[in-house]
């Protein structure tokens, strides 16, 4: 099964995807995750993306939709894959669909209040990745992990997140247009207080999985 997972940033997209991954065995192919780590090795792609993520804008197209396509020729691809953060433009889905074929486009709608409050009280270990929030902190600063100070990354500041949100508006929302007219299109509709489970639960039942 090829999917495309789509919604705003925030939704929930990377952490479905990860448990869907371990249940069909196959890839989570997270666009955001490859350029971050490309970021933090500083390679030239890296450098280049670094400062449209960080003011939560768009990396330009030529260089997702190459590693991308890269990805996608990967072995572990051919039994199918997840798409986390890509396509991002109907100019996207239009070069994705001349190198893949996606069964399902599975949208994950969550209302913009509570994805601000979710992101903004993010905080992240530069030094192993944990993540947490602040929610769930109880006033502790240090990762339980390897005791390194956390911290808010800048795409995770409230007025970047609310950048990032009108970018998505404006520029990925159309998507849901795109492959709603290919009649691949199928969404779930989180709760506000949805646990992860309960949601993953819709995303399992939207899909049809048994």
């Amino acid at each position: 099964m090829n999917l495309i997972f789509l919604g705003p940033p925030g939704a929930g997209k990377g952490t479905h995807a990860q448990l869907l991954m371990n249940e069909l065995n196959i890839p989570q192919i997270s666009t955001g995750d490859m350029l971050r780590q490309a970021m933090k090795a500083g390679t030239e792609m890296g450098l280049s993306a670094k400062r449209y993520i960080e003011a939560g804008e768009l990396v330009p197209d030529e260089v997702v939709i190459g590693i991308v396509k890269d990805r996608l020729q990967a072995d572990d691809c051919k039994r199918g894959y997840i798409l986390d953060g890509f396509p991002r433009t109907v100019k996207q889905a239009e070069a994705l669909s001349e190198f893949a074929q996606i069964d399902v486009a599975l949208n994950i709608a969550l209302d913009d209040e509570v994805i601000v409050k979710r992101l903004s009280g993010r905080r992240v270990c530069l030094k192993c990745g944990a993540t947490y929030h602040i929610s769930t902190l109880n006033g502790k600063e240090d990762c339980a992990v390897c005791g390194e100070k956390l911290v808010q990354r800048k795409d995770d500041a409230p007025e970047t997140v609310q950048n990032r949100l009108s970018v998505y508006a404006a520029q990925t929302a159309p998507l849901i247009d795109y492959y709603q007219k290919k009649g691949i299109l199928r969404t779930v509709n989180c709760p506000p207080a949805g646990t992860v489970q309960e949601v993953y639960q819709l995303v399992r039942e939207t899909l049809g999985l048994k």
